[in-house]
């Protein structure tokens, strides 16, 4: 006798998984668990997407359940390739499938900290790569002297411990685990006698997926984020909408606050923590020296430019970290003299692109208008201070010799 095909209702699923997870493992928030849900949810429905997420377990110290969380995900996500460590090509020529299997690495830190890190960009890349279709990495092979491209599009989950690199977590869900307290209990997890549960749920979760792929092609979802944001999200609020109830507010709000959480512990570059210390420098001057910009750049014992580079922050540095904003400095004429410094009119838009104040209007703008200049005169702008403007004239070192001062 055929046995009936089951129906899977996708809120149930996806309840039932929620109810999963929680029964092993301690996830910092609840939208945490929401986030995972979904995203193990979107693993079954990779031939579905253009955008293939990460999804980054992370904790500050040992013992805080990120491994017992990748055995859940292992345990109820599309065909998982578990390793600690795996060469590059192994991850190629498994990938190279039209319905490639799930990446899940532990011990990720392992593999991208320390020493090991270089030894591993070719990794770094493949997941850099491999969250957007379509995306190959082409190789030459010498035997038969044909270019050959290898696919690297492929849902992938890391473990570890500390941040990831920035590359990663900016194409990720990111979940920072923490230890338990005292009161939070869990049951234990043993894959003999739970595994045979999750795979069910994963096979429930598949035959759902597998019967809406279409839908989810076509699905546009209206989303919170923008930008890389909306790319590696969409996929989990596809995945809410379609299960319905309750998950598509779920989703949209765990995309919203772990987003924001993850933005919130970024590691903000050099070159963007100049550009906010730069203006806090700046104060209300239109125009300052180079030698009083990099004293009151040293002046905060909090920031990294006392000991930058072994030898502190020098005005060569300076101008290398800012020329990438096409930032450069020009001369300042004072009533005392004139040295090389920088123009406030040059940084508002790199404040504006890279590090807006949300505490003001629009902080960037100078206290007065500036004329604009072409790139080719900004080597050799002078620049006047009026009276009625705050004035640097008491902070200024005397002028060198040759009245033009160094860069």
């Amino acid at each position: 006798m055929t046995m009936p095909h089951r129906i899977i209702e996708g809120t149930a699923i996806l309840n039932r998984l929620h109810a999963a997870l929680t029964k092993y493992v301690v996830l910092p928030s609840p939208e945490a668990i929401d986030a995972v849900v979904l995203w193990i949810a979107a693993s079954h429905a990779v031939p579905a997407w253009a955008y293939a997420p990460r999804l980054v377990i992370r904790a500050p110290e040992k013992r805080c359940g990120k491994s017992r969380l990748l055995d859940i995900v292992e345990g109820t996500c599309h065909d998982p390739l578990i390793t600690v460590n795996a060469s590059p090509a192994a991850v190629y020529r498994s990938i190279g499938t039209d319905n490639p299997p799930t990446i899940l690495l532990d011990e990720a830190d392992t593999i991208f900290g320390g020493k090991q890190a270089e030894a591993n960009e070719d990794l770094r890349g493949l997941l850099n790569a491999g969250h957007q279709r379509n995306r190959p990495t082409i190789r030459y092979d010498s035997n038969t002297k044909r270019i050959e491209k290898i696919a690297t599009f492929a849902m992938a989950a890391l473990a570890g411990i500390g941040q990831m690199p920035d590359t990663i977590e900016d194409r990720a869900v990111v979940i920072r685990m923490r230890r338990r307290a005292q009161g939070e209990k869990v049951a234990p997890y043993r894959q003999r006698r739970d595994g045979p549960g999750l795979r069910q749920i994963a096979n429930d979760l598949n035959q759902w997926i597998r019967g809406h792929l279409a839908t989810l092609e076509r699905a546009e979802p209206t989303m919170p984020l923008e930008d890389r944001a909306a790319d590696t999200w969409e996929p989990l609020i596809a995945v809410a909408d379609l299960a319905g109830g309750d998950w598509p507010d779920r989703g949209r709000r765990a995309a919203e606050t772990l987003t924001a959480e993850r933005d919130g512990h970024t590691v903000t570059s050099d070159r963007i923590r100049l550009l906010a210390d730069c203006r806090t420098a700046f104060g209300q001057h239109d125009a300052i020296p180079t030698a009083v910009l990099l004293d009151r750049l040293k002046a905060d014992p909090e920031a990294p430019w006392i000991d930058y580079g072994g030898t502190g922050l020098t005005a060569m540095k300076l101008g290398a970290l800012l020329r990438e904003y096409d930032i450069t400095s020009g001369n300042i004429r004072f009533s005392t003299g004139q040295a090389k410094g920088y123009q406030r009119a040059d940084f508002i838009d790199a404040w504006q692109r890279y590090c807006p104040d949300p505490t003001a209007g629009d902080p960037s703008q100078p206290s007065r208008s500036s004329p604009p200049s072409s790139d080719a005169g900004r080597l050799a702008k002078v620049v006047r201070l009026k009276p009625s403007q705050p004035t640097l004239d008491d902070e200024m070192p005397p002028p060198p010799a040759d009245a033009s001062g160094t860069a």
